[in-house]
């Protein structure tokens, strides 16, 4: 399957290196943010492989949330409890939560749903830096500092009007907001879920833009482009 190549299986513990997570982001979403480089002194997993390792492992639900309270370094141990209810919480070895998930109405664990699901997504996610977050941080005066970006997930919801796929599954962006709170701000992705030519679900992602600064376009544009040229050398 798509994921198993990008974690490894210990017992009850899955374990994700940094370079398996590395790879992820840069061969399935496209992400080259500095954060999930295996030498970078903040790394952390992507999120999106955290949601990805769920969906394996919980299915597709009609209503979903997918909260990331806690990073996740190289190799930590994750446990993915049974399911046992709507609220799920997964943990590292501290017993910490680092993803906490609720679901409700009808789950399908349909492996070309949820294969698709997670392709179409990761790719429409990655596409965060530049082309989405720039034209907001222009149009707010704001930037991360190119020397230390931090830009974070904080949240996606997902809601589906049917879980039965017919056609390849794709998903479009429908608005984008940033909203600017001194330090940081809140960057909100709201995105269409199309089986062919038919919405069959909307979500929300949600992101943190932290260490922001006076936006300067030389600098972001810099730094924008140094981020394509190892986007393109991939």
């Amino acid at each position: 399957m798509l994921l198993d190549s990008y974690y490894t299986q210990q017992g009850s513990n899955i374990t994700i290196s940094a370079q398996q997570a590395s790879t992820f982001a840069k061969k399935e979403c496209q992400d080259f943010n500095p954060i999930h480089d295996p030498n970078s002194k903040r790394f952390c997993v992507p999120g999106d492989l955290l949601f990805a390792l769920a969906l394996k492992e919980y299915g597709v639900s009609e209503s979903m949330s997918f909260t990331f309270t806690n990073m996740v370094g190289d190799n930590v141990p994750l446990n993915f409890p049974v399911a046992t209810g709507g609220n799920i919480v997964i943990t590292n070895e501290q017993g910490k939560s680092v993803l906490e998930i609720t679901q409700s109405g009808n789950t399908s664990h349909d492996p070309q749903l949820i294969e698709s699901l997670i392709k179409n997504y990761v790719v429409f996610s990655g596409q965060n830096f530049p082309t989405l977050l720039m034209p907001l941080m222009k149009k707010h005066q704001v930037m991360f500092n190119p020397a230390r970006p931090l830009v974070m997930y904080n949240s996606m919801n997902f809601e589906f009007d049917n879980l039965t796929l017919t056609n390849p599954l794709h998903v479009e962006l429908a608005e984008s907001k940033l909203e600017v709170e001194a330090k940081r701000a809140n960057e909100f992705l709201h995105f269409d879920i199309y089986d062919g030519n038919n919405v069959i679900g909307r979500g929300i992602k949600s992101v943190v833009v932290g260490g922001l600064k006076p936006y300067d376009h030389n600098s972001i544009t810099a730094f924008a482009e140094n981020y394509l040229s190892n986007r393109n050398a991939f």
